[in-house]
């Protein structure tokens, strides 16, 4: 049973169809890198996979359940999103950010309590970043904020999460911890989902790709056999070359 799957899935806002013919598979511990240009339809896709709005047609499904028949507190026991960036006018510290997801699956007038306080603290310990608890989130660096966010995810107790261009704007050092952040999580049993837009970003933290661009689904599989130059040229309408180094990785150039 995978964890989170779409069927014949479009995706759009309102009569607007932005990508039709979405399928696949999230298995536990597996990553899957939809992959497309800027303006393709990335976000509005994976905001349909959240349940946040509706499919133009088609389903999602979290393990059998069509998501539009699970309510809030059902999809956030089983479904985590960590965002490009978090909006933050207040001076949240880092701890209070992740205990958010650790109270994801709360009442609403229900307070955090020990159990959550402990959860969002081993979050932050099995990503190496307790030592950032009681730090002012606005004074972090990019990728340790985009840690925090990841925790706060990990602290929610998802098998599955939905991850918005996590490496968006960081720069390489803080990509890469990032990106080792995403392996061990799927190294855990959990399954991922992440957008991008970088080839060589995919091709190193991915198990399959999804390839999307503004005509629609161009290709789906593992990433080695999808990202070809011949895929990739036809992707951004521009021509790509790819090399792969002795120890298998891929480059695009």
């Amino acid at each position: 049973m995978p964890l989170l799957a779409a069927r014949d899935l479009a995706v759009g806002h309102g009569e607007r169809v932005l990508i039709r013919g979405v399928d696949f598979r999230l298995a536990p511990g597996r990553v899957l890198c939809v992959l497309g240009p800027n303006g393709a339809g990335k976000t509005t896709l994976f905001r349909t996979l959240l349940g946040l709005i509706p499919a133009a047609s088609g389903q999602v499904l979290l393990g059998a359940d069509p998501i539009d028949r699970l309510s809030r507190r059902q999809i956030a026991a089983r479904l985590a999103h960590v965002p490009q960036a978090l909006a933050n006018p207040f001076a949240f510290t880092a701890r209070d950010i992740v205990l958010m997801g650790a109270a994801a699956r709360l009442g609403a007038f229900a307070r955090p309590g020990r159990p959550e306080t402990a959860r969002a603290m081993a979050a932050m310990q099995d990503l190496g970043i307790a030592d950032l608890a009681t730090a002012d989130l606005a004074l972090l660096s990019g990728g340790q904020r985009q840690l925090v966010l990841i925790a706060r995810a990990l602290a929610q107790d998802a098998a599955a999460l939905v991850m918005d261009e996590p490496t968006a704007s960081l720069d390489f050092a803080n990509r890469r911890q990032v990106g080792q952040a995403i392996r061990r999580l799927a190294g855990n049993g959990r399954g991922v989902i992440l957008s991008s837009h970088d080839p060589d970003h995919a091709a190193a933290l991915a198990d399959e790709v999804l390839l999307v661009n503004r005509a629609g689904v161009l290709a789906l599989g593992p990433a080695p056999e999808v990202m070809t130059a011949a895929n990739l040229s036809r992707l951004y309408g521009i021509a790509i070359g790819r090399t792969e180094t002795a120890d298998g990785r891929l480059h695009f150039h």
